[in-house]
């Protein structure tokens, strides 16, 4: 699988949060909180919802499943002139980018498996400390083999 290399513009999100691990993983609860508030959102962007992790330093370079990160359930929006109560505002910083273009259940861990032990290693790339983010849009179905999704991962040149 052959990502495209994107150069990302400046992407302002109003969402949750929460800090999570692997081994502990709320994502389904993140969630579960958030989209039912998802109409309270003004000023946004499209329908596409934003999973986005945000990472430790050396987070992949010494890995452990119980360390902790923060993960995000977003939407972007134009502006943050209305923000609901009990969401927050991110803006992810533009950057390079790696996207895969994922069909497959998103409870299959392989596709980071290639990304981070085969792909990346033998690209030209290394991973940069910015977020890493999964775009769900209209064919993405959680943890169905036929979903799609797009998996952004944040790169620079070696």
């Amino acid at each position: 699988m052959t990502p495209r290399i994107i150069r990302l513009e400046e992407k302002k999100l109003i969402g949750q949060k929460m800090k999570m691990s692997l081994v502990n993983n709320l994502t389904a609860i993140l969630w579960s909180n958030f989209m039912p508030r998802r109409k309270e959102i003004q000023n946004r962007i499209g329908s596409d919802f934003i999973s986005m992790q945000i990472y430790p330093q050396s987070y992949h370079t010494i890995f452990n499943p119980k360390r902790e990160f923060q993960k995000w359930a977003a939407v972007e929006v134009s502006n943050f002139a209305a923000v609901p109560g009990n969401m927050e505002t991110f803006t992810l910083l533009g950057g390079t980018y790696a996207v895969f273009d994922y069909k497959g259940s998103s409870a299959d861990p392989t596709i980071f498996q290639y990304i981070y032990d085969q792909w990346l290693p033998s690209s030209t790339y290394e991973l940069d400390d910015r977020p890493h983010f999964e775009v769900l849009g209209k064919k993405y179905k959680n943890d169905d083999p036929n979903s799609e999704e797009e998996i952004w991962i944040p790169i620079k040149q070696v």
